[in-house]
């Protein structure tokens, strides 16, 4: 039996973006898109998915259980690394200080970036840790809900 790597992959690309969209997160694919949304006034949490096992396992999770507090960011959106790559890019200009990182979090205020949560914090690390973490700035950026 074969399997057209482009077909397994589309499946997996699929099902990453339904996953992060179910859990109330937009998904922004153009950089006007990011532009538009990111200059807001706000809190804008962005969430750079990916498909590696730990945007899956743990990013992904972590990002729809963490919202399920007293404050939270006045938007939730994503962008896809690999994917949507001027997108991508256009959302880590933002990201100052920063380098790239997949998967990873952004928290902005008022178009600018006040706190990130990178790969090295997410990978290797469980689910749990990475709400309180999110939490934690949740509570220091965001108003109540």
């Amino acid at each position: 039996m074969s399997m057209d790597f482009n077909i397994f992959m589309n499946d997996v690309v699929r099902q990453a973006r339904e996953e992060i969209e179910a859990a109330g997160y937009q998904q922004l694919k153009t950089p006007e898109e990011v532009e538009t949304t990111l200059e807001q006034n706000g809190t804008t949490l962005v969430m750079v998915n990916s498909v590696c096992g730990c945007a899956g396992g743990i990013a992904r999770p972590a990002a729809a259980h963490s919202i399920h507090y007293d404050k939270r960011p006045d938007r939730l959106v994503t962008v896809f690394a690999g994917q949507d790559k001027e997108a991508t890019a256009k959302a880590r200009s933002y990201f100052e200080g920063y380098p790239p990182s997949s998967p990873s979090f952004a928290l902005l205020k008022d178009g600018k970036i006040v706190s990130m949560v990178e790969r090295h914090e997410i990978e290797g690390h469980d689910p749990m840790s990475v709400i309180t973490n999110l939490q934690s700035l949740f509570e220091v950026h965001c108003e109540e809900v």
